[in-house]
């Protein structure tokens, strides 16, 4: 079965994004420093995001596909956007992914939206995760952990320093 799998960053005290959505703070922070985005980006074929994260990648990529090559789906409940690239689900994304990562493939990627996270969280579906914090603290904003009804174990990998960020590769305690 195909794994579900988190990468992203935070602000250190646990935003994704500011208040107005925006992640220029994340952009500010980086210094050119390679990253391991480009083998992380190797191991998947399918992204899943909220709209609200769509729609803010779309602004930085002025509107270009940001994965190409990669089935993209969209959870929302107000737009259907569905196009070559981009395709749009209202149902629940807990039955949906259940039923998703049965299918031949590469690990699945949550690319954010702390809305879409808390289900998963509360399923316990996510079986990896590569979260890498900025040295900034944002005092409100988009969280990645909404508060819900979960309480996961994980199990600390490795740790990586990239130039400003620091980042934390996790697993679901007792995934091989």
């Amino acid at each position: 079965m195909r794994k579900i799998v988190f990468y992203g960053g935070i602000s250190l005290d646990g935003y994704l994004a500011d208040e107005s959505h925006s992640l220029q703070w994340l952009f500010d922070a980086d210094d050119g420093t390679p990253m391991n985005y480009d083998s992380f980006i190797e191991t998947i074929d399918t992204t899943v995001m909220g709209r609200k994260t769509f729609e803010e990648t779309l602004t930085y990529t002025k509107g270009e596909n940001p994965y190409p090559g990669k089935t993209n789906f969209i959870f929302s409940r107000k737009m259907q956007y569905t196009t070559d690239d981009f395709i749009s689900i209202s149902e629940d994304p807990v039955a949906f992914l259940n039923e998703w990562r049965k299918k031949e493939g590469k690990d699945i990627w949550i690319v954010g939206g702390g809305k879409l996270l808390k289900p998963l969280l509360e399923a316990d579906m996510i079986d990896e995760w590569w979260i890498q914090f900025t040295p900034i603290l944002l005092g409100k904003g988009i969280r990645l952990f909404e508060e819900g009804n979960y309480r996961n174990q994980l199990e600390l990998i490795e740790v990586n320093k990239f130039g400003q960020f620091g980042e934390l590769h996790l697993r679901k305690k007792n995934l091989k």
